[in-house]
């Protein structure tokens, strides 16, 4: 899953980043308004955690544009701005959920689990396809009940086949949740996590599309 992360203060930005790439995350990083907004106008994220008092533009800003642009990226704000006001302007500009700094790293995670959720319109935290259900908030998988041990790529490409069943996701697109921005991407890298995800929860369980690239479940 690929996140963008918008902070301003390096000793925020490096331990969120890394905490979340330690979890399976693709994290890319910029640390002011103009560059998220340009971002943002140019690539595709899963979600993102976005600052307000940002230099070169305000993240109010920012968040405005992007839903002006009906564009409902998943937003969560992480801001120093505790009081009443500025929560409601934050939700009213369109963020789905509004996390006060100082934070637990384990509430911002809960926190997105909770908003992706949401956005995918599920309200089971595990997703389930055919015998195998994930829970993105404990990293379990199990096939038929059994626990079944996966790396944290491994998940990271099975998530994102199973919160869109039936729909086939590219190798490009499978690299986007896996790496960000300075990464070094292994030419196979994507094959090779198939293959192993097809050894563990069996050869049928990820199918595929020559030329196309992979699905779980039914086709869309």
């Amino acid at each position: 899953m690929r996140l963008l992360l918008v902070e301003d203060d390096r000793m925020i930005g490096e331990s969120v980043r890394a905490a979340l790439r330690q979890d399976g995350f693709a994290v890319d990083w910029v640390r002011d308004g103009r560059a998220a907004d340009e971002t943002l106008q140019s690539e595709r994220f899963d979600l993102v955690l976005l600052d307000l008092g940002l230099p070169q533009r305000d993240g109010l800003d920012v968040l405005r544009a992007l839903r002006a642009r009906q564009d409902a990226t998943p937003v969560i704000v992480l801001t120093a701005r505790d009081a009443l006001e500025d929560r409601v302007a934050g939700l009213d500009a369109g963020a789905d959920d509004y996390l006060v700094k100082p934070f637990e790293l384990d509430e911002l995670a809960a926190r997105m689990r909770a908003v992706l959720r949401r956005h995918g319109g599920r309200a089971d935290t595990a997703m389930e396809c055919d015998s195998v259900r994930l829970d993105p908030a404990t990293k379990q998988v199990t096939l038929r009940g059994e626990p079944v041990m996966l790396s944290a790529r491994e998940i990271a490409v099975l998530e994102a086949l199973m919160l869109r069943p039936g729909a086939i996701l590219s190798r490009a697109q499978l690299e986007d949740r896996l790496y960000g921005w300075g990464d070094e991407i292994e030419s196979n890298a994507v094959t090779v996590y198939i293959h192993q995800l097809r050894r563990k929860l069996g050869a049928d369980f990820i199918k595929n599309v020559r030329g196309v690239g992979y699905y779980v479940g039914r086709p869309a």
